[in-house]
């Protein structure tokens, strides 16, 4: 394998399909870790780290969405696509709010997962210029969830670090509280919008060294990040 080889995590439970599916990426110099269950694939994805996760949803053990949303704690980065036989309008929805970035419904052809896999991995290498944030005084590493001030590391949990991505994002303008709700609680309730409530108080307080850093509440609408 060259050094630019990609290293692609294939979690999938029908032995033929994943097999033909393993041959077929590296026969285009995908180096796969082909794992028959979401529990393999868990020790694996830590061992291996891999570059993107091809995983299918109805997995024995652990299903598909509950991994990616454990791996979705440690990183917020990494590239997702579920496989699934499922297509209902709801299944697709949770599949989002699970971490996923991309749905591929079975059958599917090879050439459309390859096409598929590519988008995303050069979505991200697009992306790797511009995890380093500048907020305010502050640089923000969005991949590594990290603050740093005057060279002194701020460690961000994964929410905390969605959340003020985000709120950089549409910096000096609102963020729509019902939309990052649904975004990363999954639901606009009333206890989703208190905990919400607590995630801001917790990003103000490391923010706190930057006077000229505010996150405004703008009441009805959302929050603001001014700075």
């Amino acid at each position: 394998m060259t050094k630019n080889t990609i290293k692609l995590l294939l979690a999938e439970d029908e032995p033929a399909l994943g097999q033909i599916v393993k041959e077929s990426l590296e026969s285009r110099d995908f180096e796969v870790f082909l794992c028959e269950n979401g529990e393999i694939a868990a020790k694996t994805y830590q061992e291996v780290q891999p570059d993107i996760l091809v995983l299918d949803v109805m997995m024995p053990k652990k299903d598909g969405f509950t991994l990616a949303k454990e791996i979705r704690q440690e990183n917020a980065a990494i590239p997702i696509i579920f496989l699934t036989a499922k297509s209902q309008v709801k299944d697709v929805v949770e599949g989002f709010q699970h971490g996923g970035n991309d749905y591929l419904k079975k059958p599917f052809s090879m050439e459309e997962l390859i096409v598929r896999i590519h988008a995303l991995l050069d979505r991200i290498h697009l992306k790797k210029d511009h995890t380093k944030i500048p907020i305010g005084k502050y640089m923000f590493n969005h991949t590594q969830q990290q603050l740093l001030w005057e060279e002194t590391p701020i460690q961000l949990t994964h929410r905390e670090s969605a959340l003020l991505f985000h709120l950089s994002e549409k910096r000096n303008s609102v963020l729509d509280r019902t939309f990052i709700l649904n975004k990363l609680w999954g639901d606009d309730d009333f206890f989703n919008a208190r905990s919400m409530d607590v995630f801001i108080t917790k990003l103000r307080k490391k923010l706190k060294n930057d006077p000229d850093i505010q996150i405004v509440n703008v009441r009805g609408f959302g929050y603001k990040l001014i700075c």
